[in-house]
């Protein structure tokens, strides 16, 4: 007997056996613009693990390497009815790392370099919402549940309220949506509703897709699945509320009943500083005094800061957008550099972040490192090397990255909220416990205030810094847990 059936063996002795189709508008290590890849990239093979089969469905983009397009089968291609037009539809399938990966081809709406950001977004993945339904009939497999994830799936809980019934691999078939990130919504104008979306009217008189005369796809799928989730309890909180939930707060907790947040995690064997290539060097936390300074020697140099082995060094590393908090860091970047302290900022966003940064790099030159562009092999670097992580969000559904950097032994500093406040547990000095520094209101003196802390103990108390780096390091951030979270809401679903 294989592995992968021993292992759907032994998940049926102890609970329900399930197929899982996993919907995604992008996944690691195939395509990735941000966390949702990692997620899709994770969660399934953590499923997969469990017992389950499960495949992941995404499209076919330009950006997919030639490398992995030799590795992919092609299975079948069939016509997806999309309002009044028959379009091509082909399927590529993968096998990676215990999962199957099912490709979605068509050059019109994918052979396009960027992702997201084209004029016809919403004809291009109401496409792929229907090519995701069509699919499992096609291919003669039934899903138990099919996982939607954010606006660019979302109208698969809609359209699947009709379809089931005319495809029978779908007649048991129930949906979770997922909200990683609720500010983007796949908000359109009316009239894409038939032309466009290929839905009825009623869709719209009867509130599933209204909003505010538009039509709001992340409201539908809300409405129709039968179970939302969002990647942290706090963020499931916080979507009560009008300052999070841009508009739906309504819709949030008029659904509240079907509503659980659930934490992302990370892959713990990518992200593990004893193994992790490209390093200056690896190490765990018995060698972390000896590895982590090797590792900021080589950042020091790499981002052209004085190699300097006792001064702290604050880390960024994020798009530089305004609900990331960079407004914060802005206001305070001279409050900041008036401590003894280094700092390096990796990443792109609005102009007037990577201007101030630049400005910055010139006023305090081999103090402050500047890096406008995005490197996964820096960003790794930067985690290693650096002492503190600085995450001062205005929203933050999950995070990945402040996890990624206790892993390396890097402290974070961050706003309590989503997924920042469950997972960066506040340093009490009068118990010598905690994760990092954290302050709640959206201010820059307040983040100031904590930075200075977090300064004065690296340089005063080492044995109370080494103690926050061993409760950073050994927390478990792996997805065994939020995956059997999932597996429980798919069993409740499915009765």
């Amino acid at each position: 007997m294989g592995k992968a059936s021993a292992c759907a063996k032994n998940k049926r002795k102890r609970g329900q056996f399930m197929k899982i189709l996993f919907a995604t508008s992008e996944a690691a290590p195939f395509i990735k613009t941000g966390g949702l890849a990692d997620v899709a990239g994770s969660l399934p093979q953590a499923l997969a693990a469990e017992g389950h089969e499960v495949k992941v469905i995404l499209p076919l983009y330009e950006g997919i390497s030639e490398e992995r397009r030799t590795q992919m089968t092609f299975l079948k291609y069939f016509n997806v009815t999309l309002a009044w037009r028959q379009v091509y539809c082909g399927i590529f399938e993968l096998e990676h790392e215990g999962v199957t990966f099912w490709f979605v081809d068509n050059e019109y709406y994918f052979k396009r370099w960027q992702l997201y950001g084209h004029f016809d977004d919403c004809e291009r993945f109401a496409y792929f919402s229907r090519a995701v339904v069509e699919t499992p009939g096609q291919l003669g497999w039934a899903p138990d549940v099919i996982h939607c994830n954010d606006w660019q799936t979302a109208l698969v809980p809609v359209y699947l309220l009709e379809e089931k019934y005319r495809i029978p691999q779908l007649a048991g078939t129930r949906t979770v949506f997922t909200i990683h990130n609720i500010e983007y919504q796949g908000r359109y104008g009316d009239q894409v509703l038939q032309d466009v979306i290929g839905l009825d009217r009623s869709y719209f008189n009867e509130g599933m897709l209204a909003y505010h005369r538009d039509v709001n796809l992340m409201k539908g799928a809300i409405m129709a699945s039968n179970f939302v989730t969002t990647v942290s309890p706090t963020y499931a909180q916080e979507l009560r509320t009008p300052f999070y939930a841009h508009g739906l707060d309504g819709v949030i907790n008029q659904q509240s009943g079907k509503l659980e947040g659930i934490l992302n995690g990370i892959d713990t064997a990518l992200y593990d500083p004893a193994t992790m290539t490209g390093l200056a060097s690896n190490y765990t936390f018995k060698t972390l005094a000896k590895g982590k300074a090797a590792c900021k020697a080589a950042l020091q140099q790499a981002v052209g800061l004085q190699e300097n082995p006792d001064v702290p060094l604050i880390a960024c590393v994020s798009r530089l957008v305004g609900h990331k908090g960079f407004s914060l860091v802005t206001d305070a970047l001279h409050d900041i550099m008036g401590m003894d302290v280094q700092m390096v900022v990796l990443g792109t966003g609005d102009w007037q972040y990577e201007e101030a940064f630049r400005h910055a790099q010139g006023q305090y030159p081999g103090r402050f490192a500047a890096q406008m562009t995005y490197s996964a092999p820096l960003s790794n670097m930067i985690y290693a090397g650096a002492d503190l992580f600085l995450m001062p969000s205005v929203s933050e559904p999950c995070g990945l990255s402040q996890m990624i950097a206790m892993r390396f032994g890097t402290i974070p500093v961050v706003r309590e909220t989503g997924g920042l406040k469950d997972t960066v547990t506040p340093y009490n000095k009068y118990e010598g416990s905690g994760r990092g520094f954290t302050f709640s209101n959206i201010s820059a003196s307040d983040m100031v205030w904590v930075i200075r802390e977090a300064v004065d103990l690296y340089h005063n108390n080492k044995k109370a810094w080494r103690g926050l780096q061993k409760e950073s390091m050994t927390a478990d951030f792996s997805w065994k847990n939020s995956a059997q979270q999932y597996l429980d809401i798919y069993q409740r679903i499915l009765g």
